[in-house]
């Protein structure tokens, strides 16, 4: 198990000797977080290495995951396309199972703790089933920026009951909300098997074995099967570049367990691609394996990520952390990361041209 002073040579002394006196006031506090899904997705990544971390400096921090049945995962994904701009028909039933889900995981679920950090919309509901007697935290990973206006009128209602709302950029910040907001960028972990350092014989090794080429160069993107993502757009980017130049486009794609959409968007890409899988000009790359994950971003010529909405998208950050350059859109928290053309290029999600 990682601890914090495995980190020392990345971040020096003066900030982990700064972490650790702010860490007193935290001694034995109880810290629980609430998410939907212990794998797949970025909520899950960051929890796995922070969690650890929080109890090795002395918080006692527990992680715990919302269970639902597919009609309310059918109805969270629904949700979630509908706070980044989606239509959504929000009838009484989707709001009745989404609560209802809430209230049975509230009723086996014990909470004593010091402090409770909800994550997403999908364990919002929470807060309305316990006495609240200590503060609790929602940490919104989604882009709120242009949200469908009934739904978030909906969630509301959930929101204003707790005590801070932590953002990940400025832009997602809503006037008037009534609670305290926050920013906090998320941030990747170094020291994972999805970013730590590899030999270039472990690199090649873990690309062959997935049955990767290295003759010509990769273009790759690593991403959930998602809409937002626009998978078919970026085949379309690739039909494109590969006029210019002779190479292969990765998707190295990834499937939420909380997410029910996300086999139907592999199917509907994979056919989109049929002819150039079949060629062998695009290769579809399930990224269940972190360390596949660091090797297929390693040995890629350049890392490409074309979404049209996005929370913070932290593959941007894999990728630099990686030296390579990333070609991506200008939505959420990708320009906070991205430094126009020098370590990468920011375009419109629908220049197709400019990709």
């Amino acid at each position: 198990m990682k601890s914090l002073d495995d980190y020392r040579q990345l971040v020096g002394d003066g900030a982990l000797a700064e972490i650790y006196t702010q860490a007193r006031r935290l001694q034995g506090k109880r810290i629980l977080h609430i998410n939907s899904t212990h794998q797949g997705g970025g909520v899950a990544e960051i929890l796995r290495s922070l969690v650890p971390l929080m109890n090795d400096i002395g918080i006692e921090a527990d992680w715990r995951v919302l269970h639902g049945t597919p009609d309310f995962f059918a109805i969270t994904k629904k949700f979630h396309n509908a706070l980044q701009g989606g239509s959504l028909n929000l009838t009484d039933i989707k709001k009745q199972i989404y609560i209802q889900t809430n209230e049975a995981f509230s009723a086996y679920c014990h909470i004593d703790a010091d402090c409770v950090i909800v994550h997403d919309p999908q364990p919002l509901p929470l807060i309305k089933f316990y006495k609240k007697r200590v503060p609790w935290v929602w940490r919104c990973h989604v882009d709120l920026s242009q949200p469908n206006e009934a739904l978030w009128e909906f969630l509301k209602t959930f929101v204003l009951r707790y005590d801070l709302d932590i953002i990940s950029t400025e832009m997602y910040r809503k006037p008037c909300l009534g609670i305290e907001q926050r920013i906090v960028h998320p941030a990747i972990d170094p020291l994972s098997l999805k970013n730590k350092d590899l030999s270039k014989k472990d690199v090649l090794k873990y690309v062959r074995k997935a049955g990767i080429p290295t003759d010509k160069p990769l273009i790759t993107q690593v991403s959930r099967m998602d809409i937002w993502k626009d998978p078919v757009g970026l085949l379309e980017v690739f039909k494109h570049v590969r006029k210019e130049v002779d190479c292969r486009l990765v998707y190295c794609y990834d499937m939420a367990s909380d997410d029910p959409e996300g086999n139907g968007v592999y199917q509907r890409t994979y056919r989109k691609a049929k002819k150039l899988v079949e060629s062998g000009d695009v290769i579809f790359v399930l990224g269940s394996s972190q360390i596949l994950v660091n090797a297929v971003q390693r040995v890629s010529t350049v890392l490409v990520q074309k979404s049209i909405r996005e929370g913070f998208c932290l593959c941007v950050t894999e990728g630099l952390w990686k030296g390579k350059p990333v070609v991506a859109t200008n939505v959420g928290g990708i320009p906070q990361q991205l430094v126009e053309a020098e370590n990468g290029f920011l375009l419109d999600p629908f220049d197709t041209d400019g990709f």
